[in-house]
Parts: C-alpha cells; structure tokens; sequence
C-alpha cells in the first residue's frame, strides 16, 4: 500500500490531517504509521465509522504491546478525531484520561572520561575486512563526533564530505529534527581527527561532495543505516566494558547527553552563568527551544551536585543549623 494510501471510510479525512502536519514542519512518520494502522483495521471491518466501539475493538489488537506504545497509537488516533471535529462536531473522540500510563523517561547514561577514552581504545583495536576497510577510523571518528558535538545518530550518518569546511572547522547539520539545519563547530582536536580521517579515506575512495563521510564499503559507499550504526556502537560499548545501571550498553543517544552535561558541568566549574549559556547550548544541539534543553539537563545529578558546591561556597554562611534539642525530661 502507498504510504498516501487509506482505504477505510476515513481515509481522506486521514490524509488531510497528515499532510497539514507535514505542512507544518512535523516528522509524522510514526504517527502516519499508527493512523495507518487504524485505517487497516476499519477497513478490514467493512470499512466502519471510528466510534468508540470500533476505536475500543482497535485497542484490542495491540493490548500485547507496552502501555507507552499503546498510547501513542491511542494519542494519534484522539488528534485525528479533534482534527475532524473542526468539521463536524458531533464526532467521537475518546476520553485520554483513560489512556494507559506512558513510558517512564529513561535515565540516561553520561559516560565518564575515562570510559569514553575506554570506547575509543576499544575501537583501535577493531580490524578491517573486506566489507568494512576502515572499521577501525570509521568507529573512532563516530565516537569523537559524538562525544564532542552531540550530534544526534541520524545527524551523524547522514554527514557527507560536503557538510565539512576544512577552512572554518565546521560540520553543516543539514535539516535535521524539526527541519532545522545548522552549523556546527568543531575543537582543535575533532578537527585533526576528522582531518586524519579523510586522508585515509582518499586513498580508498575518491572524496565526492556527496560520498558519506563514514564510508560503509558493504553498503556500496551508502551510508551506515540508524540500526546499523547503533548495533555496531552497542557492541563497542560492550567491548569496552562500559554498562548502564541496568547492566547493559549504553544507547547511542547518550553520548548526546554526556555531551551536554559536561558542557554544563564545565560551565558551572569555571564560574560561568549557566542559565545565561543555555541558549547557546539549545542552539548548538539543534534543540526546538531553551526548555527541551533543560527539561533533561537539570534532572541529572552531576548538574544537582555541581550547583549545591556553588551553593555552598556562595551562601553557606548564611546557613544557620539550628541547635539540637534536648529531650524532654
């Protein structure tokens, strides 16, 4: 089936309401995918209006999958039915308040130095072979990519040669999430890095503005897929010994936020006003604003023990405990 294809009696309303979305800006893949879902199963029923009989019996079928899954399938289909409300008011739209819970935030892991120097030795010692000849510089240069600029894993993979300017040391992240491109600067050190990279990669393949800048040679110059680079990096993390709470490898998109709680951590250190930088911070990580930064960033407890120091060594004095007292006689 097209993915602009709904076959159900509600099909072009779905339709409708998707492609205004994209309009707008939104990645809608995942919620096309469950309204396509909902359309499979109305038309299966003989293509039946969505009442809360239909949308209760639609439930059913995915009560196997976990409750933050369940509802974003749940969530999609309620904004379709405000969607069509627009028009016709007398139309069912279930009651959220009866949603499953969601899923609750994971914790995220901030790597250490010293596990992040770990990483990259790990990946020193992978070997070349014939589908992957550069195994070895690909993984260390993902990983100092990562590590120093957040860069998201989609962002990363999507990098080719022509996203860098070897004059002005920078990395252009081309319409990323929210459809939003920017540039990136990188260190001194991630500069060399990536410099070093590339003359080892000029001898493999001829350097083309649109040849991936992590070559997959399996992939016939392709670049690594999302689940191709997250298995390879997880399995690194694993070579390296480095594990989460829960005794697993951490997820790629951790190092993203190592990133940005060092950078925090650096800031408070030295002084700085954090709450004055964090702008900078939102821009530099391509976040949509100022809170989707600190929504996450403040909850981390590095950041928490940083600012109880300041804290401390600011107003300390001022703190007055109070004397304990005797028990009562």
């Amino acid at each position: 089936m097209s993915p602009n294809s709904f076959a159900s009696s509600l099909g072009p309303t779905i339709l409708r309401h998707v492609t205004l979305k994209e309009a707008l800006g939104r990645h809608f893949d995942a919620e096309r995918w469950n309204l396509a879902h909902l359309d499979r199963f109305l038309a299966a029923d003989g293509g039946t209006d969505l009442t809360a009989t239909t949308f209760a019996a639609w439930c059913r079928t995915f009560t196997h999958l976990k409750s933050g899954v369940r509802r974003a399938r749940m969530q999609a289909a309620r904004k379709l039915c405000l969607y069509r409300r627009r028009t016709d008011p007398s139309c069912f739209v279930p009651d959220a308040t009866q949603f499953p819970a969601q899923h609750q935030r994971l914790r995220p892991h901030i790597f250490t130095e010293d596990e992040v120097v770990r990483v990259l030795e790990a990946a020193e010692g992978l070997e070349p072979s014939n589908n992957s000849p550069l195994h070895r510089e690909v993984f260390r240069l993902a990983i100092v990519l990562l590590y120093t600029t957040g860069l998201r894993r989609r962002e990363l993979i999507r990098l080719t040669i022509a996203d860098w300017d070897p004059v002005e040391r920078t990395l252009l992240v081309r319409t990323s999430k929210f459809f939003k491109s920017r540039l990136v600067p990188l260190s001194k050190d991630a500069s060399s890095e990536l410099i070093a990279y590339l003359a080892i990669l000029a001898i493999h393949v001829p350097l083309l503005g649109d040849t991936p800048l992590l070559w997959h040679r399996s992939a016939h110059g392709r670049a690594y897929s999302g689940g191709g680079m997250g298995h390879a990096l997880r399995r690194l993390f694993r070579l390296a010994g480095v594990q989460n709470d829960a005794g697993i490898p951490p997820r790629t998109h951790d190092l993203r936020h190592t990133f940005a709680v060092h950078a925090l951590l650096r800031w408070y250190r030295a002084g700085d006003d954090v709450q004055a930088k964090l702008p900078y911070l939102s821009t530099f990580m391509g976040h949509v604003s100022i809170d989707s930064t600190a929504y996450y960033l403040h909850f981390v407890q590095p950041l928490a023990d940083a600012a109880s120091r300041r804290f401390a060594d600011r107003c300390g004095a001022l703190v007055v405990v109070a004397p304990t007292t005797g028990a009562a006689s």
